[in-house]
């Protein structure tokens, strides 16, 4: 199957806004298809921008515009970076998620996370091609980092049914020719994500497949700063919506009453999706992971929540908070592990500076009270961007098991991870708080303050 889409190279620079003028009546196939694809650049979301609401709360804040022109150009020298490192001739990309760090392009970024319908090529001494899903070529026009937008070839099973296999030869002989024609002789080829039965097609047609998982994270770790200021945004935008969450959070409501304000609050700002349900109230909050759900919040119940969350710029806002519900004071037993809690956060977060190694945070770090463990959250401590990123920073006790090595680095965001239930108790408290590294230690992002009535200050 030839995948090389009619629409070739294409340079054009798109300017906001600027509608194209009609061809006219009578004006042939190639005059109304440019105008067709002008037209629908000039519309795309990305464009537009994020809004009136969102623009002023980023000006209260004296958070400036990134340039993402520069931050597109360097996400593309980051993974070029890394796959140099390698002797890799190029990479492709399934995942939504480094299809957009790659291309700063989007298309239906949840469906396309269990229906792999596009995917992208990215060649270490050569163009990057994105295979777009049926008829959706405009939707990358406006980052001028792709050189050409190719029909994908979909080999998945509701795709392809009884010919997925037959489907999957195709892909992987179109894959082979472009490794062969951009690799120089090298057929070593990373794929982040690819399914099983397309690995022998892969190989047959002589390339060699390597995990491309490891690449992709390295690159994506150290942020630029046009992208930190993308996060600051987000954080912004995310802590708007979490203020007016907490405004309604009222004795009566269900849980998910009060989640769905968050979904719609950041959807307002630009925002893109929430990943998880975390969101539990009174004793649905011990054990932690709980998903939101319709139980009425009562009177004095604590509200544990982890937002989770796309934000603008399609970066990860991932923050936790509880608070109480209600005009009445909390029991001693709130505030003792609200108190666990912040100060586990507190201490954990002066920890952080780079040349840190992810054991020695693993060691030293605060723990949580004996009684406490069992409920433990799994990480103490993990880095953040377009989603929950590498590194991953265990608890002590469970290091051996599934810890792993490594150095904090300038550049580098984190979010530091507390939850307290006791084993066996009646509530928990999670929280969390993101940051950066910086050149000297640890900047954090995050603002939004905690419970004054649970840290026993009012």
């Amino acid at each position: 199957m030839n995948i090389h889409s009619k629409f070739g190279r294409h340079k054009r620079k798109i300017e906001p806004w600027v509608m194209p003028e009609h061809p006219g009546n009578g004006a042939g196939h190639d005059a109304l298809e440019a105008y067709s694809r002008a037209k629908a650049a000039a519309m795309n979301q990305h464009l537009i921008g994020y809004g009136e609401l969102a623009e002023s709360e980023w000006k209260s804040a004296g958070l400036p515009a990134p340039d993402l022109n520069a931050m597109r150009h360097y996400r593309l020298d980051r993974i070029r970076a890394e796959l140099r490192k390698r002797d890799l001739a190029g990479i492709h990309l399934y995942d939504p998620l480094n299809i957009r760090y790659a291309t700063d392009s989007t298309n239906m970024q949840l469906w396309t996370t269990h229906n792999p319908a596009r995917c992208a090529f990215i060649a270490t001494d050569g163009p990057v091609i994105l295979f777009e899903f049926h008829n959706c070529e405009h939707l990358s026009d406006h980052t001028g980092v792709v050189d050409e937008i190719r029909g994908c070839t979909a080999w998945f099973y509701f795709e392809g049914g009884n010919r997925s296999f037959e489907f999957a030869e195709n892909w992987a002989r179109d894959v082979a020719d472009l490794v062969r024609e951009y690799g120089g002789g090298n057929m070593r080829c990373a794929f982040d994500q690819v399914d099983s039965h397309g690995v022998p097609y892969l190989e047959k047609f002589g390339v060699e497949v390597v995990y491309g998982e490891e690449a992709m994270e390295e690159a994506r770790k150290i942020k630029s700063s046009d992208e930190i200021i993308c996060m600051r945004r987000a954080i912004v935008a995310c802590e708007a919506a979490m203020g007016e969450m907490e405004k309604a959070l009222t004795p009566g409501m269900s849980e998910n009453d009060l989640w769905a304000v968050l979904h719609a609050e950041n959807i307002r700002r630009g925002g893109e999706w929430i990943e998880t349900r975390l969101l539990a109230s009174g004793p649905r909050t011990n054990p932690w992971f709980q998903e939101s759900s319709a139980r009425i919040i009562e009177e004095g119940d604590i509200v544990s929540f982890d937002t989770d969350l796309v934000g603008p710029y399609g970066f990860c806002c991932d923050i936790s908070r509880t608070w109480l519900a209600g005009d009445g004071k909390p029991t001693n037993e709130q505030c003792d592990l609200y108190q666990i809690a912040a100060d586990q956060i507190q201490t954990n977060s002066a920890l952080l500076k780079p040349g840190m190694s992810f054991k020695e945070l693993s060691l030293t770090a605060k723990q949580v009270p004996d009684d406490c463990m069992p409920t433990r959250y799994g990480v103490l401590f993990h880095g953040v961007g377009l989603c929950d990123e590498y590194p991953s920073i265990r608890y002590a006790c469970d290091y051996e098991g599934h810890g792993y090595d490594g150095v904090l680095e300038p550049g580098m965001c984190v979010c530091v991870e507390s939850y307290v239930g006791r084993h066996g108790g009646g509530e928990g408290v999670k929280l969390e708080d993101q940051g950066i590294i910086t050149e000297t230690g640890y900047e954090q992002l995050s603002a939004y303050p905690l419970d004054k009535r649970l840290m026993g200050k009012a």
